[in-house]
């Protein structure tokens, strides 16, 4: 069970939805290249098979054996009748998340946690959130602030879209303000930021390079809609033995200079600053839970 205290450092280079209602996915999922997982109880469940799902997502939690993998169980939204028997579902066995749709402003936000303490699911447990409408966007950085249980935050860059009216296009850009933004909030609140996903299955191209631009756009990672996407996704978030390197370079340098009582230091040409040393530590961090646990 992650805890709130070690959400931040936790590798969630991939994260990876899978359906509720397969059976066969669920199992499969325990062995798969994935840092986290959102067993999807919404979108991908026909309303006939919600019950069969929940209850196929409550046995496979309580099961376990998922190892590394964090779990996540995305929820129905609060305006269907399937949201307080979800929670329920939760409650008997508690995932590491409960991942919220569709949550667009403060008051869904206290509503979703009474309505979480209600269920009984255990205070530890925390919440997460979809970022995915126009309200949800203009109200970002209220929201990402509303609870101390809201921990992490998922574009939902497909519902955005269609509610924006915007073109799938390479690069994003009719969406990038909007991503941006909710980045720049969810960053303001020192909470998780997870990109949307990429529909194309097909074009293995134009995924590496919406993954890198997610990477340097600051996201902790991106959700992925089939196992086939994970390498790359996973490539593209872990740091380069070249930016290990440098990086443990940056962090020499500045506490050598700190020893011997100099304010400037530079590596490579460059200026080092403290803010500089803490991107670096920040990648030597990851790159040590990430071979922790691959190792």
């Amino acid at each position: 069970m992650s805890t709130v205290s070690d959400d931040l450092t936790r590798p969630r280079r991939t994260v990876l939805y899978l359906p509720g209602a397969n059976a066969r996915a669920l199992e499969k999922s325990r062995t798969l290249a994935a840092d986290s997982l959102i067993l999807d109880l919404e979108d991908a469940v026909a309303p006939d098979a919600k019950a069969t799902a929940r209850e196929q997502v409550r046995s496979a939690v309580a099961e376990g054996g998922f190892g590394h993998r964090e779990v996540l169980v995305r929820v129905n939204g609060l305006e269907t009748g399937w949201f307080i028997d979800d929670l329920a579902a939760c409650a008997s066995a508690p995932p590491d998340g409960v991942l919220i749709p569709k949550v667009s402003s403060v008051t869904d936000v206290h509503t979703v946690e009474s309505a979480m303490d209600r269920a009984g699911i255990p205070a530890e447990v925390p919440m997460w959130a979809m970022l995915e409408t126009p309200r949800a966007v203009l109200d970002a950085g209220e929201v990402v602030h509303a609870s101390d249980r809201l921990v992490g935050f998922v574009l939902g860059t497909n519902d955005l879209a269609k509610e924006l009216r915007a073109a799938h296009v390479p690069g994003r850009a009719p969406l990038l303000p909007s991503v941006t933004w909710c980045l720049l909030a969810v960053r303001d609140a020192g909470k998780i930021a997870i990109d949307g996903v990429y529909n194309d299955l097909d074009d293995a191209e134009g995924f590496a390079a919406e993954c890198t631009q997610a990477r340097e756009l600051g996201f902790d990672g991106k959700t992925v809609i089939h196992p086939k996407q994970l390498d790359a996704c996973n490539a593209a978030f872990t740091p380069t033995d070249a930016e290990v390197e440098a990086a443990r370079e940056v962090i020499a340098a500045f506490e050598a200079a700190e020893a011997e009582g100099l304010g400037v230091v530079t590596v490579g040409g460059k200026l080092i600053e403290a803010l500089h040393v803490e991107q670096a530590q920040l990648t030597v961090t990851r790159a040590e839970a990430i071979a922790a646990r691959q190792g």
